[in-house]
């Protein structure tokens, strides 16, 4: 592979990674705890954008409410990371990369 076809390809790879964030950032996944009782809402790019407590939770103990909380925000997070996983796969699968390259970041 000669250097221009790796340029070539960098300027495609930094073209599709700036749609990529672009798509991210509006896309939307949903943590949940206490088997629904708690919802959180993330952008692919970890921003917040809604908390969701069913009201049966306000009885509850303070520290109760914190862990579902925290089980909630985790959930919301590991489906965003499986977003950005998913993403990136499509990225690199257009590529004709050296076998051990890793991408970096």
């Amino acid at each position: 592979m000669n250097m221009e076809e790796l340029l070539r390809q960098a300027k495609e790879m930094q073209k599709k990674m700036t749609l990529i964030q672009e798509e991210a950032s509006e896309r939307e996944v949903v943590g949940e705890s206490g088997g629904g009782l708690v919802k959180v809402t993330m952008t692919g790019r970890f921003d917040t954008r809604k908390v969701e407590l069913d009201s049966e939770l306000m009885m509850e103990d303070k520290s109760i409410l914190e862990d579902l909380l925290t089980a909630a925000i985790n959930d919301a997070v590991q489906k965003a990371e499986n977003g950005q996983s998913d993403s990136l796969s499509r990225l690199a699968g257009g590529m004709h990369l050296p076998p051990g390259f890793k991408m970096p970041f």
